[in-house]
This record gives C-alpha cells, structure tokens and sequence, in this order.
C-alpha cells in the first residue's frame, strides 16, 4: 500500500523545488497539488504528463499501487 509520504517523495525526487501538497489516507485514492517553476509555458497535458512520468510507474494498471490520483498542476505566480 502506498501513502501520501511515499508519492512526495517521489514526486520531489523529479521536482526538488516544487510546493507540492498530496492528500489522501486509504491507500489508494490521492489529490497531489504541484507548483513548479518547470510547468511555465506549457499546458496543463504536458504539465500532468510530467508529473505521471515522476510516479515511475506506480499508477499503471491494475496492479499500480496508486490507483487514482486527482492532480492539480501549475506554475508559480
């Protein structure tokens, strides 16, 4: 089972000065929030591909161990 500390890290392992917020303590269903400065000027697709690309794997099918992730992505203001 995976847990929100877990999808943190992962995520700063990609992003080290993003603020990035993740919820959620079922094990399996998260909301993850990244601000970072590397999401400026893209769209919000290639922003949330970034970041799947960072959770290595952990969401890809039915085995993932992360099965829902509602994500927030942006650049800073």
């Amino acid at each position: 089972m995976i847990q929100a500390e877990d999808i943190e890290k992962l995520l700063r392992e990609s992003f080290p000065r993003a603020r990035i917020t993740v919820q959620g303590d079922d094990g399996a269903h998260f909301a993850a929030e990244v601000v970072d400065e590397s999401f400026r000027g893209l769209n919000r697709v290639q922003q949330q591909r970034a970041v799947y690309a960072a959770l290595k794997g952990k969401m890809d099918g039915p085995n993932g161990a992360l099965h829902a992730l509602a994500l927030t992505t942006r650049a800073p203001e």
